[in-house]
């Protein structure tokens, strides 16, 4: 109905100081986290200056250390951006000298992009889609390239309709282009919101004589020419190894996980609560071993049931749930909840962060036969790009181990900063706010 609304607007916050300073500012003893890092008491019978807690007294300098932590979290707030991106997803089938197909774009990117919220009431209603209807079009021909056997050809929009995509609400636009003869090449360049979200993505899959490929797209690698007169499964399978990589990499909350829980791994936790290093390199890698392989098989395992269906759970859940798994994790370096059981912690929530790794790929709806072999491809990119990520971490972290920097900046303060960090994304993808900028 032109009046009820189909999807809510993003919301906005146009003052992140405020918001972040309602969280951790305790209004009674002005602390900060009213935990430590006193500035002021209102108390007269309190002394003015720095007070250092009790439970802080065995740190050392680690008390100013929290603060330097907490402030650069404050500074880098507005810069920070969560895992999860907008997608666009593109279906085209050929057919002789034709293509036609779908084009699915959060309704709540192109609300950014054209602005589709006329009364600017934060939802989104069929009557203001339909009158941005032009907008959308024109926005979505100049940010779609087509190009057969090297000769660009115009895409046309012949309607704009309405899709639901997992818990997300997408305008669906029927797209359509005609060759001056049936190609044997198709190059696509995808450009769509790169302006807006430098970590949108776009999903394109090219359907032909029964035959189909899929490549992603994103502002790095806006371009990709497929092969018509010889698809096969090896060009998907590079394709979906590749965004596997791609995909560990930008999806900081998976990677702040995996550092939370790495940062213990140089060192044991004395008796009276203090650190010190591990004494052989040997020992500090069975940690990171248990770690890894405890996320991995459990990442793999829900990454394959949502993928094939057999598990599906709202987005908004899964995301916020892996916002909380990184408090969890940080938290635990600060004050020990699991001990010595960081794989325990690393396997649980590995099950939830593989339902993250799936949701895009559940989206998808490739054949069976296409499936696995884009599981595998996909899985195995992941994998990699954790391991890169271990072995440039596990050697320096090894190498610091004793130094009071990385026993009380990196981990204590890292620790905070990441907790802080997460915290405020697992509000926004709870709450569905914006308080870091891109959620």
């Amino acid at each position: 109905m032109p009046g009820s609304a189909i999807v809510p607007a993003r919301s906005r916050c146009d003052a992140v100081g405020d918001s972040v300073a309602k969280i951790f500012l305790d209004p009674v003893n002005r602390s900060w986290g009213g935990d430590g890092c006193e500035m002021m008491s209102r108390s007269s019978n309190v002394p003015s200056g720095p007070v250092i807690p009790d439970e802080w007294h065995g740190l050392g300098w680690g008390g100013p250390f929290v603060c330097l932590a907490l402030l650069l979290f404050m500074a880098m707030a507005p810069l920070c951006q969560a895992h999860r991106a907008s997608d666009g997803f593109v279906k085209m089938a050929i057919d002789g000298a034709a293509a036609r197909g779908q084009w699915d774009l959060a309704l709540a990117d192109l609300d950014f992009a054209v602005g589709l919220d006329e009364n600017s009431d934060g939802a989104i209603t069929w009557g203001e889609l339909k009158a941005r209807e032009r907008l959308v079009k024109a926005y979505a021909i100049t940010h779609l390239e087509l190009l057969a056997d090297g000769k660009p050809y115009e895409l046309r929009v012949e309607d704009v309709a309405v899709s639901r995509l997992e818990d997300a609400t997408y305008a669906a636009l029927k797209i359509a282009a005609d060759f001056s003869a049936p190609p044997d090449r198709l190059k696509i360049c995808y450009r769509t919101f790169v302006d807006l979200d430098p970590l949108h993505r776009g999903f394109v899959t090219v359907e032909i004589r029964g035959q189909s490929a899929t490549a992603v797209f994103s502002g790095m690698s806006p371009c990709h020419e497929f092969d018509l007169s010889s698809m096969g499964p090896w060009q998907q399978a590079w394709t979906f190894f590749k965004d596997g990589v791609w995909h560990i990499w930008t999806g900081y909350d998976h990677v702040l996980f995996l550092v939370a829980l790495l940062l213990p791994s140089v060192v044991t936790r004395r008796p009276d609560g203090g650190w010190e290093g591990v004494a052989v390199f040997r020992q500090a890698l069975w940690e990171v071993v248990k770690v890894v392989t405890a996320f991995t098989i459990a990442h793999s395992i829900t990454l394959g049931l949502g993928v094939m269906g057999w598990a599906r759970f709202p987005s908004r859940w899964v995301e916020s749930t892996i916002a909380a798994s990184v408090v969890i994790a940080a938290c635990n370096n600060l004050k020990p909840l699991f001990r010595e059981r960081g794989w325990l912690v690393a396997f649980g929530f590995g099950l939830v962060h593989g339902f993250g790794f799936a949701g895009v790929m559940a989206e998808m709806e490739l054949d069976r036969e296409s499936v696995l072999s884009a599981l595998l491809s996909f899985n195995l990119g992941v994998e990699s790009g954790q391991l890169a990520i271990v072995s440039v971490f596990l050697p320096a972290a090894f190498s610091a181990r004793r130094a009071w920097f990385y026993q009380k900046l990196i981990l204590f303060g890292g620790s905070v900063l990441i907790a802080g960090v997460a915290f405020l994304w697992m509000i926004e993808r709870a709450c569905e706010v914006t308080l870091l900028g891109t959620q």
